[in-house]
């Protein structure tokens, strides 16, 4: 990869952060913190904890905002409403150290999918609000692909650019992991030079497993040089543990 490579857990926003400091020695570049669990950058003892990773261990950050029970497509008026500040006051403290921060779009909820136009128009009117809260702090939110769960947006290409084009201080993140339990990585590969931020694991094309790279069954083998020559930008490993992640590190530095 011509750019650099972070590393980011899920699986571990409710762990003890000595993970983190094995990071560097296996080779990553950064980090891309999960703003979850112990991890959150809403309350002074997350942020302190972040903070103190960030300062002990040298490592460059990225921050992916929290997503649990959180809706930015909910016709629940106080859930939205709730759903966008927490993702703003992600935004606003992340930009102590990055310029990227990803997020998730919203999902129908059974009221919602009796009216799908106006829960399109709700997540769109939620990424205007995002998004200039983003400009104003000097960061891109970079909207992410999801799984194949049918009530989620932004599955496919054409829905995430279609739903971002020309939002200020929205971008996109290309996760090919999710992209593969809807059967579109090709597609996302095709449109890479697209990708303002990157995440790559592996599955079966089932569900969501976050594996190491080749554990799976996305064809990374083929696929890697068209990644590698086509984003230039952070790309990030999502993994169960840093030793999975390590593995997955080799695959993406093979296609150099």
């Amino acid at each position: 990869m011509r750019g650099p490579v972070f590393f980011s857990s899920s699986a571990k926003v409710m762990a003890p952060p000595e993970w983190v400091y094995d990071l560097k020695d296996a080779g990553f570049d950064g980090w891309e913190v999960v703003a979850e669990g112990d991890y959150r950058l809403d309350t002074a003892e997350g942020l302190a904890r972040i903070r103190h990773l960030v300062e002990t261990t040298g490592l460059r950050v990225t921050v992916h905002a929290p997503y649990g029970d959180l809706n930015c497509a909910s016709l629940n008026y106080p859930i939205l409403r709730e759903s966008i500040r927490q993702i703003s006051a992600c935004i606003a403290a992340a930009s102590e150290w990055t310029d990227r921060v990803t997020f998730h779009p919203g999902y129908l909820s059974p009221l919602a999918k009796l009216d799908p136009e106006r829960a399109w128009a709700t997540q769109k009117e939620a990424l205007r609000e995002i998004g200039r809260t983003a400009a104003d702090h000097g960061v891109l939110a970079c909207l992410e692909n999801m799984i194949s769960v049918r009530e989620f947006l932004c599955r496919d290409p054409g829905e995430l650019l279609g739903m971002t084009d020309g939002v200020e201080g929205i971008g996109v993140c290309f996760d090919l992991g999710h992209a593969h339990t809807v059967g579109v990585v090709h597609t996302f590969v095709d449109l890479i030079d697209r990708a303002d931020h990157l995440h790559l694991h592996d599955n079966h094309g089932d569900s969501d497993e976050h594996l190491a790279l080749g554990d799976g069954t996305i064809a990374y083998d083929r696929l890697g040089c068209a990644i590698a020559s086509g984003f230039s930008g952070i790309t990030v490993v999502e993994g169960r543990s840093v030793e999975e992640g390590r593995r997955s590190l080799g695959v993406i530095r093979g296609w150099d």
